[in-house]
Formats: C-alpha cells, sequence, structure tokens
C-alpha cells in the first residue's frame, strides 16, 4: 500500500487531502519508507529532513481540517540542491561547498515553502550543474531507476530520479542546456523548462538568459501545479515575465497543426528515438492534429555558440565564487570547463547574432508557416552511463562532447520559448524511457502543455502500467 501512495500524483493527493481520505502524514511516511528503500540504489538524495517534515505534515493536516490548505499544502516535494533555503545546506554538488550552509531562501524555493509544499529532501546535482549525468566527487553517482547503469541524467539528476523511484511527489529542477528536459526524459516524467523570466531568480541568474528553474512530475497535471505555484513577476527581478496562469483544462489537439523535426537539422538520434517520435505522430493525428515533417536549417554551430555563451556568462558566474578554478578537487568536467580559452565579448555578441538566425530559421519554417508548435526528440540516445566521464569508467565527458548526446540546448540559445519533456515510449535496449520535446512560440507557455496533455490522455502515464525495477525488486539488477 505505501508504495501505491508514493505513486499517486500529485493533483491525486490534494484530492484525498480536501475530501479527508488521505492525511499528508500518511503520503509523507509512504514517501519516506520508499525513499528508504530506493536510495541506496539511485542515490538521489543529498540530504533529507525527514523529521521536520513529519512536523510540517501534521500541521498540514490540521490546515485541511480547519479549511485553510494553500495550493500545495502537505505535498511533499524533492528540491535540487542548486537554489537555496535559509540555513540548510547549499552544496551545489561540490567538494569546495560541502560545508556552506545557506543565507536566504531562493525564489522558487520560497514560493513553494509559502504555498505550504514541503520540502523533504535536497536532491542530486553534478557539480554546479554544469553536466548532462549526475555524478560528483562530493554525492557520488545518481542513477536512473529504469536501468541502474544508465545516468539519471543531468543537471537535475536526483529530481528525475525521485520521481521516478516514488521518493517524491513533484521536484524541482534548472535548465541552462536541458537540465530539467534531460533527466525527464531519462526517467519517463514530466519536465518543464519555462521561458526566460517565467519562474524569477535572483541576482545573478536572473541575467543569465539560457537559465530557467521549473517543474518536474509525474503528470502534465502535476507540472502545471506546481508551475502555477512558482512563476510569476518578483520584485527587483526586473527581467521576471508578468503573470500567466496556466488552466487546469486545455482544449483537445484536434485542429492543431505540429512541426515535426527529428534532427532539429544536424542531430542523428537513434533509430528507436525517432520511431517513437513518429508514433507519436501518429497518435496526434488520431486525436485530429495535422503533423507535418519539417527540415530546419540549424547547424552544429548552435554547439559551439552555445558553449562560447556558457564560457563567457555563466563561466564568469561560476569563477566569482570559486577561488582557484584549477583545485583538484573539482570534478573533471568542472576543470575543463574552467580551462577553455577565454572568450572576448566580440565572440560573445556573434553568439547571439547566430541565436537570431536560429530563430529567424524557425519562424520561417515553423511558426510563420502556419504550425503552432515543433515536436522533436529529448535525446539522441538512451546509452548514455550513469558514471560517463567519471575518472574510474575510462571514459571522457567534458561539457561540449556532452552536448553531442542531447537535443535540448537549441532551445536555451532560444531561451523564451516554453518547451515541455513528455515521455512517449521505452528504448527496446536499455529499458530507458524516451523522451519527446514539445515547443511552443515564444511566451506561450499554455501550447506545448495542450500538445502534451493531448497525447498523455492517448498513451497514458507511464507510471500506470510500469514501474521501475529497482534492485529491492529484482536484485540481479543491481549494476
Amino acid at each position: 500500500m505505501s508504495n501505491e501512495l508514493a505513486y499517486l500524483s500529485a493533483v491525486q493527493a490534494l484530492a484525498g487531502f480536501q475530501a479527508r481520505q488521505l492525511s499528508p502524514l500518511e503520503l509523507l511516511e509512504a514517501i519516506i519508507t520508499r525513499a528508504e528503500a530506493t536510495e541506496p540504489w539511485i542515490n538521489a538524495f543529498v540530504d533529507t529532513y525527514f523529521e521536520e517534515a513529519l512536523d510540517r505534515a501534521r500541521e498540514a493536516g490540521e490546515r485541511y481540517a480547519a479549511g485553510t490548505a494553500r495550493p500545495l499544502e502537505g505535498l511533499p516535494i524533492a528540491a535540487k540542491d542548486e537554489p537555496r533555503i535559509d540555513g540548510r545546506r547549499w552544496t551545489q554538488g561540490s567538494l569546495l561547498f560541502q560545508d556552506e550552509i545557506a543565507s536566504g531562501t531562493d525564489p522558487i524555493t520560497q514560493r513553494i515553502l509559502d504555498a505550504g509544499g514541503i520540502v523533504h529532501a535536497h536532491t542530486t546535482t553534478p557539480e554546479f550543474s554544469m553536466a548532462i549525468v549526475t555524478w560528483s566527487f562530493l554525492h557520488g553517482i545518481t542513477r536512473s531507476p529504469w536501468n541502474l547503469a544508465m545516468t539519471s541524467g543531468g543537471s537535475s539528476g536526483g529530481s528525475g530520479a525521485s520521481l521516478a523511484a516514488g521518493s517524491s511527489i513533484l521536484a524541482t529542477g534548472s535548465d541552462i542546456g536541458g537540465s530539467i528536459r534531460i533527466p525527464a526524459s531519462m526517467n519517463g516524467v514530466v519536465g518543464f523548462k519555462p521561458p526566460w523570466g517565467r519562474v524569477p531568480e535572483y541576482w545573478p541568474w536572473n541575467r543569465e538568459p539560457y537559465a530557467a528553474s521549473g517543474p518536474l512530475g509525474r503528470t502534465v497535471a502535476d507540472v502545471v501545479l506546481l508551475e502555477n505555484a512558482i512563476a510569476g513577476p518578483l520584485d527587483g527581478d526586473m527581467y521576471s515575465a508578468p503573470p500567466l496562469e496556466l488552466p487546469s483544462q486545455f482544449p483537445p489537439v484536434s485542429g492543431m497543426r505540429i512541426a515535426m523535426s527529428p534532427d532539429l537539422g544536424y542531430f542523428s538520434p537513434e533509430s528507436e528515438i525517432v520511431d517513437a517520435l513518429e508514433a507519436a505522430a501518429g497518435r496526434l493525428r488520431g486525436l485530429g492534429a495535422t503533423v507535418e515533417t519539417v527540415e530546419l536549417d540549424w547547424t552544429g554551430r548552435a554547439a559551439d555558440i552555445a558553449m562560447t555563451h556558457l564560457s563567457f556568462q555563466s563561466g564568469a558566474i561560476l569563477r566569482g565564487s570559486i577561488p582557484d578554478t584549477s583545485d583538484d578537487r573539482l570534478t573533471p568536467y568542472m576543470r575543463e570547463f574552467f580551462g577553455r580559452a577565454p572568450v572576448s565579448v566580440e565572440e560573445w555578441m556573434e553568439s547571439w547574432r547566430y541565436g537570431d538566425e536560429m530563430y529567424a530559421g524557425l519562424q520561417r519554417t515553423v511558426f510563420h508557416a502556419g504550425y503552432e508548435a515543433l515536436i522533436c526528440p529529448t535525446l539522441v540516445t538512451t546509452s548514455i552511463p550513469a558514471d560517463l566521464g567519471h575518472p574510474d569508467s575510462g571514459s571522457t565527458g567534458d561539457l561540449g562532447d556532452m552536448l553531442d548526446l542531447v537535443m535540448t540546448y537549441p532551445f536555451n540559445i532560444l531561451g523564451k520559448l516554453p518547451v515541455v519533456n513528455l515521455p512517449i515510449g521505452f528504448a527496446p535496449r536499455t529499458g530507458v524511457p524516451i523522451g519527446m520535446q514539445i515547443v511552443g512560440p515564444p511566451d506561450a507557455d499554455p501550447v506545448p502543455f495542450r500538445v502534451a496533455l493531448g497525447l498523455e490522455s492517448s498513451f497514458g502515464n507511464i507510471f500506470e502500467q510500469h514501474r521501475p525495477a529497482l534492485g529491492i525488486d529484482r536484485p540481479a539488477d543491481r549494476a
């Protein structure tokens, strides 16, 4: 019974709370039981706050009894170890900050707490959230619950793995090159990269247009719920976007015109991923949408300009907090990142010019051609080892090489575009879920959710038919 409670959707849990058929305490106890059983296998949590969370759950039960429950009241929500919570450890996945205590709470976590959410754990991230896999010298390796040899994705890998394992109901992530969508894809959950500014940030990340904080959940409705709680303008952040409340219901996809690009012009996704995308397109057609393949004129230069921008802007932000960027306590991928050749202002400006060319091409091919949304794969492959780039693995994995495996970063270059990752199947070889990106026009957040909800209603939620077979159930599966 506890496993069934652990896999409730957030919307189902809230309905149970409101009907007094389930208490927040019962749900949290089930989540803790599941976490204690799964953590030795997946390593999704940095720190846990179970005793305090149990107290908050009891208080949430009292609020339901008094009729004063808030929008996320009593939901166990795992928070990525990137935004701060005042007085909590704030490692950012780095040995350099293993004893750092946060002073202040960042907007995304503050809004969750204000809405009654219970942060019962901090989730693992690669060092400074700068890899597509989640391992660090501080926290070790985080694995996909579907295949323990494979990565949970990065950088919000602990959040994705926790949701798939049933040790959280909702989770937070951040995305500067795909860090919400990659783990959402690898773990079979829904993830949303909001447009830049939709979820506000404090300095200096509010000035980083590639970056966005956002929600992950096991269903589309759950992600809508969390997004509505964390989005909206913030005093002091002039880049924060105007209010946009996502509805609980969306129109059917019938009548929509949707563009499909299996390769975004220059990627080479594996055939099983293309097959899953085409199957999803077929389902959309069955629901009454028109789906047509388009040819984008993007090239591999996009990867170069993404690295140029990240090295110039995000690199400068990170260097400001690290005394010695050659410190041997840093992971190889961070030492490689910091060791890249300096980027000039002129090179950085040129990266923006090519980004504008990419957007003009997208407009010509998709949005000005009468299509309302674009669908494409999230990853090139599902065969990404959990220890990719780890010194003990014998593999290399610097950030530039990692970008070859993911199809997410073009939509960080085009940071005002909202993007939902939706699970659409499983890879026959690895057993890992396959994700699809649904891209809307700038600031048109309801568009990808409309497509996602229509598809989810056709596919069904994958956790209704399948559950990860972790080592606690099948010991031979442990990698």
